[in-house]
């Protein structure tokens, strides 16, 4: 782990949550893999929240009660609860249903990371949460009880350092045509033609559609509509955060209106009640800690 960590907190008042955020690079050979760590606590009222589509899976380690998912992306999968677990990509968002207190830790764990870390691709997670028991065995309880008992959130991603190195496993990867292609759209944030990437590789849209699919778990024009939504997310969490029609035109949509059309589908809700609902638990200021 390298000195790169960031602590954001807010303290609340009255109904204001109160909010710490913990951020940090993971060691160097994870980082083609997972992006970032972060621990959070929040403490305020109980209520549902959205566990929103996005260009990463979602990995998850509770550090108190385990998470109890109310609804899960695809209706197929019922509801449980997880003291830890790896959510797939998807394209409708989950429910977490909280008594107000939040206590853990979330990676970002790369789509193209999901082979080489967890041994699967994760076109078998999409769409679903998994315990992380079944994809690493016990020493996936081993880990959250070194979590759960360390001394302070450096020690815990020292931790996550640790282990995750070792389940790394060289070799596992995606085809080249697939890491390009994703590569790609999360570069142009989702604003790339489906077309032009199955030219460039020589494939035909439809033979790119399914390796991209089986490989990751989202077809490419689906992909590029959660990338797309992602960015935009990111820019109404800002806390300058600029209009919803600059938002919309940065983002890629044809305007405004396209925009909260998508966010409706993929969101369940309007950039604005999304907004009331959540940013006080993610829009905080962020101070850099030296820790080397």
């Amino acid at each position: 782990m390298d000195g790169s960590i960031r602590v954001s907190t807010n303290p609340g008042a009255g109904d204001e949550p109160d909010v710490e955020a913990v951020g940090a690079t993971p060691a160097l050979p994870l980082r083609s893999a997972i992006r970032r760590y972060r621990g959070y606590r929040t403490v305020g009222p109980p209520a549902i929240h959205r566990g929103l589509p996005s260009g990463q899976l979602t990995f998850i380690v509770s550090l108190d009660d385990p998470v109890d998912i109310a609804r899960m992306p695809h209706g197929n999968q019922a509801p449980g609860r997880f003291q830890a677990f790896v959510g797939g990509l998807h394209a409708s968002p989950a429910y977490i249903r909280h008594d107000g207190y939040q206590y853990g830790i979330s990676l970002e764990l790369t789509p193209l990371g999901a082979r080489a870390l967890l041994g699967v691709p994760a076109g078998e997670l999409a769409d679903a949460v998994v315990d992380l028991e079944d994809l690493l065995g016990p020493s996936a309880a081993r880990l959250v009880d070194r979590l759960v008992n360390a001394g302070g959130w450096r020690e815990r991603f020292a931790v996550l350092d640790e282990v995750l190195v070792r389940q790394l496993q060289a070799g596992l990867s995606p085809p080249r045509e697939v890491e390009w292609a994703w590569k790609q759209l999360v570069s142009s944030g989702g604003a790339i033609e489906v077309s032009a990437l199955a030219a460039e590789t020589g494939y035909s849209r439809r033979h790119l559609g399914e390796l991209f699919r089986r490989e990751l778990g989202l077809a490419p024009k689906v992909a590029a509509r959660v990338l797309r939504f992602d960015r935009s997310r990111h820019l109404v969490a800002c806390p300058e955060r600029p209009a919803l029609a600059t938002v919309a035109a940065v983002s890629g949509y044809y305007d405004q209106a396209h925009m909260n059309r998508e966010w409706h589908e993929i969101a369940g809700c309007s950039p604005t009640t999304w907004m009331a609902e959540e940013l006080p638990f993610v829009q905080d200021e962020t101070v850099e800690l030296d820790t080397s």
